[in-house]
This record gives structure tokens, C-alpha cells and sequence, in this order.
């Protein structure tokens, strides 16, 4: 029978014989072990690449095909969405992607879920180091609106404080309005200011330049009158504080390439 001898530490005593048979078994059961380890990692990996995105009807940025407050992947569209939907392609990751309401429940399961991302969100200071960013997808300016033939004239939020203001609960908008002293009556869906606009119930109503005349729209009221520039923002997709840095980087340089080759601009075409 063939053996191998291995030699002893002290190399006094005789070698240690063992059967090449048996030393083939070993070194294939370590070679296959390796194998199962290597294609565990990489499910581990591919498991870890997989994002659950999030989002709030905030048209035209994010929105159901059908008006509603709850989608699922085709089901959801709009210009942020079909922007991060084809940055997600070209850089090969996986997702699912769920319209839901209220904007504070998607908001707060990305901030404590991993692998979670929320679009289309404003990056401020305060939630700076709560995720990470990529983006901006799209530019937003935040603005105060009036009904047309009101004579309102508003040059700081010293002014506004002198009316009733309305404002969507938890956004970005509203919080900057809040800390700056400026009472806000808050609803839970934002096209009700619109409404509350035209009753009379509210004086002016802070949103978003392109999102509050489209919802607006849907109610009926039209000929929304600008009073005043709130502040000029980015919106991102925000992930988890979690998310693995190299996708954070992925989604970023395929962003910044769907820029500078048009395919942004594009998608900006199809719902001017």
C-alpha cells in the first residue's frame, strides 16, 4: 500500500505514515469545502446587493400609474422613479420598489431597516449622517404659493407668519417653515392643501414648484400663484446607513453618467 511519511517536529523519531488515499480525501474534501464557502459568500454578497426602495406619491417625481397611496414596481412612475429605475439597471442591481403612505412610515423604516432606500428626499444637515446618499436625482425649488388674485406679498418668513400656512406633515419644506417660527397646519396627504387653498381654510400653501401645481391640478384648482422661494433643494435617494459603500458608489457614477450622456434630460422630456 502507498504512504506518504510525514516527519515528526523533532525530526528524531520515525515519520508518521499515512495513506496517499487517505491524504487525496482530505485534499478534496478541502477543496470542495472552499467551493461551498466561496458560493455561500457569494449569495451572501448578492443577498447584501438587494435593496427595498421606497417611496411616497410626490408627483411628478413619484406617483402610482393610478392615483393611489399604495403601488408596487410597475405600478409606480415618474420622473425620479424611472430615473433611479434605470440607474438601478445599468448598474446591475437588484430591488424592489414599493409606493407607500405616510411619508413619515417609509422615511423611518429606511432610517432602521437594512438595505432599505427612500426616494425622492431633501439632504439637509440634520439628516446628513443618517444615510447615504446618492443623487441629486432631480432639483426641486420649495415654494409658497397663493390663490391667483390674492394680494399677498411675502419677502421672509417674518411675513408668512402673519397668515395660515398649510404644508404636508414631515417634509422638508414644512420642517424648514417650523424652524423658522412660521405655524403650519399640516395635512397627511400634500393635494389637500390645494383643496383647503381654494376653501379659503388656508392662506398659502408650501410645496414643491413642479409638485404642488400637479396635485393641485388633479383637485381641480388651478392658476396657483408663486409668492415666494422657500429654498432650492436636490432631491436623493437615501439609503441606510448600513448599505455596503460599493454600491453607494455604483449607483452614484452610473447617475452621474445617465447625466452627462442625456438619458436624465430625457426622462424630464417624456412628462413635460
Amino acid at each position: 500500500m502507498d504512504v506518504i511519511e510525514l516527519n515528526t517536529k523533532s525530526g528524531k523519531d520515525r515519520g508518521l505514515k499515512i495513506p496517499v488515499r487517505v491524504v487525496l480525501m482530505i485534499r478534496r474534501s478541502m477543496k470542495a469545502f472552499s467551493v461551498v464557502a466561496l458560493l455561500l459568500g457569494a449569495a451572501f454578497t448578492q443577498a447584501n446587493d438587494r435593496l427595498t426602495l421606497l417611496t411616497e406619491s410626490y408627483p411628478p417625481f413619484n406617483m402610482s400609474i393610478d392615483d393611489r397611496n399604495f403601488a408596487r414596481g410597475d405600478g409606480v412612475d415618474g420622473i425620479s422613479t424611472d430615473i433611479v429605475r434605470e440607474m438601478m439597471r445599468r448598474a446591475g442591481v437588484e430591488y424592489t420598489l414599493t409606493l407607500r403612505f405616510p411619508w413619515s412610515k417609509v422615511y423611518n423604516l429606511t432610517l432602521n431597516k437594512a438595505n432599505y432606500g427612500v426616494f425622492s428626499t431633501a439632504r439637509s444637515a440634520e439628516r446628513e449622517d443618517s444615510f447615504k446618499w446618492v443623487g441629486p436625482i432631480v432639483d426641486n425649488d420649495y415654494v409658497v404659493f397663493s390663490l391667483p388674485g390674492k394680494k399677498i406679498k411675502i419677502n421672509n418668513f417674518e411675513d408668512m407668519k402673519k397668515y395660515k400656512v398649510g404644508a404636508y406633515k414631515d417634509d422638508y419644506v414644512t420642517n424648514v417653515l417650523k424652524k423658522n417660527g412660521v405655524k403650519v397646519l399640516e395635512t397627511l396627504k400634500d393635494s389637500y392643501n390645494a383643496t383647503k387653498l381654494k376653501e379659503g381654510r388656508i392662506d398659502l400653501w408650501a410645496s414643491g414648484s413642479l409638485s404642488g401645481p400637479y396635485g393641485a391640478d388633479q383637485v381641480g384648482v388651478t392658476g396657483l400663484k408663486q409668492v415666494y422661494l422657500v429654498e432650492s433643494k436636490g432631491l436623493y435617494l437615501a439609503l441606510n446607513s448600513s448599505t455596503p459603500n460599493r454600491i453607494v458608489k455604483k449607483l452614484q457614477v452610473v447617475l452621474d453618467q445617465m447625466k452627462s450622456d442625456g438619458s436624465v434630460d430625457g426622462i424630464y422630456d417624456q412628462y413635460r
